[in-house]
Formats: C-alpha cells, structure tokens, sequence
C-alpha cells in the first residue's frame, strides 16, 4: 500500500514538473513572445545542454555554435531522418529536424548535454522543436508578406514617377499585372493625405483599405508625413474625405480633374490646395474650390502666349520635351531635392534639366516673377490642349503676358486676394512686394526696407494665413501671388526670352 502511495506522488510531482516547463515553452508562444532566440535560450537553461539551431548549410539562426556530425545533418535536413541521438567521448547529442516554410531549407536543432537525456530532457528537446517549427513559419511568412509589401509598394511608386514625366503607356503596362484596369481612364485626380510622421504607414494602409483597387497610393517618397493617392474614380475621393474626417490632425488636399499626362501638375495642385485644408474645418480643400488665375485670362490669348513662350522646346523629341516640362514643372514647385526624390533621380539632374529649360527659354528662374510666369505657362498648358485641337493657334500674332493680365477679370481677383492684407497695420503688402522683387530673400528685402530680416519672415510668414496660401514654401500658392501683384501693377513684367543667352540650346531658337 505504502509503495503505490509512494509512486502516485512521484507520478504527480513529475507531472507538476512537465507542467512547469510545458507552460513555460507555451509562453513564448504568446504574442509578446515569439522570438527563436529567446526559445533556443530557454531550452539551454531548461535542459542544461548547450544548444544551437543552424540551416542545412551551416548557417547559425539562434543559439551557440556547435559542430555536429555533418553527414547526420545532411541526413536530417534531406529528410532521411527526423532525428538522431549519439554519445561522443563523454559528450551526449540530440538532433531533431526542424521544418520551415517551403523553399527555406529544414533547420537542425541540436541539443548537446554532460548527462543522458532522460524522460523530461527528451520530451523538452522534441516539444521546443516544434515551438519552433511553429515560430520560423510565423517570422517567415510575416517576412515573406513584408517583402511582398515592399515590392508592391516600390511598384507603386515606379508607377506614379512614370506618370510624372507623362510615360503613360509604361505606366499602364507595369500597373495592368497586378491592378488590372486601375489605369483605363484618360483622367484623374491626386490627392495629397498629411499626418505626423510617424503614423504614415498606418495611414496608407488606411488609405488602401479606403479605396481599394480604385486608386493608387504611395507614400511619398519626398515628404515624410505625406501619402499620395491618385484616384481615377470619383468614388476614391470621396472615401479619401470620409476617412480625415474621422481622423484628427490628418489633411487632405485633391486637385482638379487632369489628363494622366499631367500627373505632376495635378499633384502640384493637391499640394496647394493642401495648404489651404489645414485652415478648414473639415481638414479637407480641393483645388477647383478656388479661382484660378489662368480661369479669368481669356483662353484663346492665353493659349497663344503658353505656345510662343514654349516654343523652344518644340524642336526636341517628344519623351525629352515631356521629361523637361515634367521635371521643370515639379522644379518650380519643390526643393530640387524633393523633385529627385519624388522622381527617382539625382538632384542635380534636377538641376540639369531645369538649367537647360533656363537656357532654352533664355531666361533666369532666379527671379520669382519669371518663375511665376513660367509655371503660369506649363500649367495652364495642361488644359489648353483640346483648344489646339481646335484651331486656337490660328490667331493672328501671340498675346503678350500684359493683356493677359490686364482682364478686368483677372485685376479684380488680384485686388481682392491683396486686399486681403490692408487691414494689417504692419503694411504686409508692401513686406510682401519687396519680398517678392527680392527673389524671396528676407535678407536683401529687410535692407530695402530697413528692418530686420526675421521681420520680413514675420510679415510673409503672417499672410499665409489671410491669403489661405503658403508663401515661404516657393509653388504654385506663391506664384498665384506673385501673378495678383503682376496684375495689380506691383510688380515689373518679367524678362522673358533674352535675359540667359550663354546656355549652349539657347541658340536653338534666336
């Protein structure tokens, strides 16, 4: 009787015991948990081994290194063996075929101990190995979806820069494989979606649950809290609008409806109307919500002007022309920096291009009011080409930039926008114009006006807000402004075609 006694306690202190370390090896498989390392590390201490966790060509993957018999690890990972077991000069090792996501090749652990492996030893090895099996599949496959991810990401991304230089029909190839018919339309609209920094990758991932595969998303490769949508569908910006509004401190800014050939103007537009989102209550702006200068110019004037302006690039090829615009266009707007970034090349490419547009036009973009001018010029391009189609070009003889900016139209948008800054007693109308004759240099203005130049910064920095455009960031919001002051007459014209002459293509065109 004493003797059954006796063995009913060891059986239940042995059970007591495979529960402790049962419920230990379980715990790493909790969420907070799951690290190979930290397994193998357990199961040295556990077993009192030492232990070492390597692929069939050596590779050491957790654990500390050890040599066992190279051909019973090659029998293993062959899947000749599951296990094997061995005594070498005093020294006690234990094999076990680990399995992993198929093309990984199997992994062998091996468990090496001073002392015999008992019942408990044995039953810890061959449970950890599959603890294991279980986790290298979970690393893997969360591995395999993050480089899925990536992939799919940069392909994106490859896309939207094909369409920024308007190589449309390599931009439909690459995105018929896996978005079959997400580029079958002949417009679209961007929008630009703002966040902090570090919440980009859970708003993308918002904005692709959004939409779906009715619009192509991108993390911008420029902007670290910006995502770029460009949806062809109506339907994307309206999901786009409802997901900021559910989400404080994110903004959204969408352009006009564009060709797919403009892509870069239309995320020029969505970065604007930006700016002006973040005064809204509703944390969303759309581009057409607010008149545009080139709108009130008359249109067949403006196309003669936007063609004679342009005509030195007709005479190059048609991918090197659309490459020039492309990159000038996004130049004018952004940082030479963020234009590379945001078109896969170097900056000074950037640069390259934009000096060979200078010579071209043999003008300076130096000066703001030519800047201005010139994007006047490549934007309102975008939505001149149908008026081409239709004989705009035969007018008599190109407009001149003074009638177009002399419209009734158009003077009474400029003195309504700088009326805005009248009622200021600073005078930030007048900081505003010397800054702006002064290239946007807060230093050479300051002297002019004989203060200092954190002043000036003060004053333009301080009518963003009450021209709902950003100024210090030189784009197409400064240009508008720059264009009003043109068109009130505070401005000189400026020089156009003869100002740059030592620029080797500037001959192309006398």
């Amino acid at each position: 009787m004493a003797g059954r006694e006796e063995g009913t306690r060891q059986r239940e202190a042995g059970a007591g015991a495979r529960a402790d370390w049962a419920e230990e090896l379980l715990d790493h498989l909790r969420p907070a948990g799951r690290d190979v390392h930290k397994v193998v590390t357990w199961l040295a201490r556990a077993a009192h081994a030492t232990v070492s966790l390597q692929d069939g060509t050596g590779r050491l993957l957790a654990g500390t290194r050890t040599a066992p018999d190279e051909s019973l690890v090659a029998d293993i990972t062959s899947g000749r063996i599951a296990t094997a077991a061995l005594e070498d000069r005093g020294r006690h090792l234990r094999l076990v075929r680990v399995e992993r996501v198929h093309p990984a090749p199997a992994a062998v652990l091996a468990v090496t101990r001073e002392t015999p492996f008992d019942r408990r030893a044995f039953d810890i090895v061959t449970h950890t190995a599959q603890v294991l099996e279980l986790l290298l599949a979970g690393h893997e496959s969360a591995a395999a979806g993050h480089r899925l991810r990536r992939a799919t990401s940069d392909l994106r991304l490859a896309i939207l820069q094909l369409l920024m230089v308007e190589d449309t029909v390599s931009a439909r190839r690459v995105a018929a494989g896996l978005w079959p018919g997400l580029l079958d339309t002949d417009t679209a609209c961007v929008y630009v979606v703002e966040c902090a920094a570090g919440e980009r990758d859970r708003l993308a991932e918002e904005c692709l649950s959004a939409t779906g595969d009715r619009a192509l998303v991108v993390r911008c490769p420029a902007m670290d809290g910006h995502v770029i949508v460009l949806a062809p569908r109506d339907a994307a910006g309206r999901e786009l609008r409802s997901l900021v509004g559910r989400l404080p401190g994110v903004f959204l800014g969408g352009s006009a409806r564009q060709s797919l050939a403009r892509t870069a103007t239309a995320y020029g537009q969505a970065v604007s109307a930006l700016a002006v989102a973040r005064y809204r209550p509703r944390q969303a702006a759309v581009y057409a919500e607010r008149t545009r200068p080139e709108l009130l110019m008359d249109p067949a004037a403006l196309y003669g002007w936007t063609a004679h302006l342009l005509r030195p690039l007709d005479a190059l090829p048609h991918h090197t022309r659309a490459e020039l615009l492309a990159t000038t266009r996004l130049g004018l707007e952004f940082t030479a920096v963020s234009t590379a970034k945001i078109l896969g090349v170097s900056r000074n490419t950037v640069r390259a291009r934009m000096d060979r547009v200078e010579g071209l036009l043999r003008t300076d973009f130096a000066d703001l009011a030519v800047r201005a001018t010139v994007h006047l010029a490549m934007n309102a391009q975008a939505g001149l080409d149908q008026h081409a189609a239709d004989g705009g070009a035969g007018r008599p003889g190109p407009a001149r930039l003074t009638d177009l900016l002399a419209g009734p139209a158009l003077r009474a948008w400029a003195g309504d926008l700088l009326g805005r800054l009248e009622p200021d007693a600073r005078d930030l109308r007048r900081t505003l114009r010397t800054w702006i004759a002064a290239g946007g240099n807060a230093e050479r203005a300051a002297q002019t006006l004989g203060v200092h130049a954190q002043t000036v910064r003060e004053h333009v920095r301080s009518a963003e807000p009450v021209l709902e455009r950003q100024l210090l960031a030189a784009g197409g919001d400064l240009y508008e402004v720059v264009l009003a002051h043109l068109a009130a007459g505070d401005l000189d014209e400026p020089a156009l075609h003869g100002t740059k002459t030592d620029h080797p293509d500037s001959s192309v065109h006398g």
